[in-house]
């Protein structure tokens, strides 16, 4: 006979394993299905780049901070070695007056009319009277002396705290932008480590050509300025555009022989650059001092139009967060960003134009 036995019904344990396996799968298949997908390349290129332009501004505002870190300090040593001379002084004169007040004190025991009716040499004690009369008048400068080295002292003494004040806040703000940049270049390296080996090396090898093609493009121009100098080996066809002045020219070649030195955060050279760095250097070897950054650089020389920009001008970019020099063709001598070198450049790659100013 054939067997009407029910099929035995699993146990609730069983039932509530399987329940949560279940659950557990739909949970996995959901959050496959919503998870964020892997940024392409070009994505991750555009959110670097980005936080490099982050970086370059917070390292500006370190340059700067640093510049008046620097000139505090010695402002603040100055006053603070007045102080130390002039309190010497201060003693100096204390000790004239208490010599002076000893000498009193042992000539004017008794009342002078005493002292003339008991001396047996009137002529004597007269004269020992008027040198009394000179001694007093002498106490009586040098108290004034001492009074006036006093209120000197303490304008000095306030004007070293309040540099002192000044340096301690400029200091806070220097770790300030420092932490910054550093978390932008940490977070930018982080990006760039979600890619594969080989996408990061052919995003540098992009780079690379980007950079040969911006130098490169044209045959050799006429305006002098054009380079092959660096380790860069770059060739830059600078077109006939004539510097407006020697002092631009001058800058511009000695910039130029800077190509292909890596850019490395708040150095200024002659082996490293950022990108105010490379301006205030070049300058500085065609025999003019420019300001360290690029918040100072723009309000110095005179401000031009985009039209108007000869080569040797300086070139802001990025809300005044990037400079470089204006070589010629619409192309850019500068020092780009982390893990770049020294390099000419489309400006129309760079950034967006903020202003031109000619030195």
């Amino acid at each position: 006979m054939a067997s009407h036995r029910r099929p035995k019904q699993p146990s609730r344990a069983r039932v509530t394993v399987l329940t949560a396996t279940a659950a557990a799968a739909v949970a996995l298949t959901s959050q496959a299905a919503h998870a964020d997908p892997k940024p392409t390349k070009s994505e991750v290129k555009a959110k670097v780049d980005k936080l490099y332009h982050e970086a370059e501004a917070a390292t500006e505002k370190y340059n700067g901070a640093k510049e008046q870190q620097d000139k505090l300090k010695k402002q603040a040593d100055a006053l603070q070695d007045k102080v130390a001379r002039g309190q010497d002084e201060l003693n100096t004169l204390r000790g004239e007056l208490g010599s002076l007040a000893t000498a009193q004190y042992r000539s004017g025991g008794l009342d002078p009319s005493v002292q003339l009716l008991l001396s047996s040499d009137p002529d004597s004690f007269l004269d020992q009277a008027s040198a009394l009369d000179q001694l007093t008048a002498k106490q009586a400068e040098s108290l004034q002396k001492i009074q006036a080295k006093q209120r000197t002292l303490a304008q000095q003494r306030k004007e070293a705290q309040g540099k002192l004040t000044d340096l301690a806040e400029v200091r806070e703000t220097l770790g300030k932008s420092k932490t910054k940049f550093q978390g932008k270049l940490a977070e930018a390296q982080k990006l760039l480590n979600t890619l594969t080996a080989a996408e990061r090396a052919k995003m540098a090898e992009d780079e690379e050509r980007a950079s040969r093609a911006a130098g490169e493009r044209v045959a050799l121009g006429g305006n002098g300025s054009g380079s092959s100098g660096g380790s860069g080996g770059q060739v830059a066809d600078l077109g006939n555009e004539a510097p407006a002045s020697a002092l631009g020219a001058a800058a511009l070649q000695a910039a130029s022989t800077r190509v292909g030195k890596p850019y490395v955060r708040a150095a200024t050279g002659p082996d490293s650059f950022d990108c105010s760095g490379l301006t205030q250097w070049a300058y500085a070897q065609a025999g003019a001092q420019i300001t360290r950054t690029t918040y100072t650089q723009i309000n110095q020389g005179t401000r031009i139009a985009r039209s108007q920009l000869k080569p040797g001008d300086l070139v802001f970019f990025s809300n005044t967060t990037h400079v470089g020099l204006y070589a010629g063709n619409n192309t850019v001598l500068h020092a780009p960003y982390p893990g770049t070198n020294v390099r000419y450049e489309s400006m129309s790659t760079i950034g967006s134009f903020q202003a031109a100013v000619r030195i």
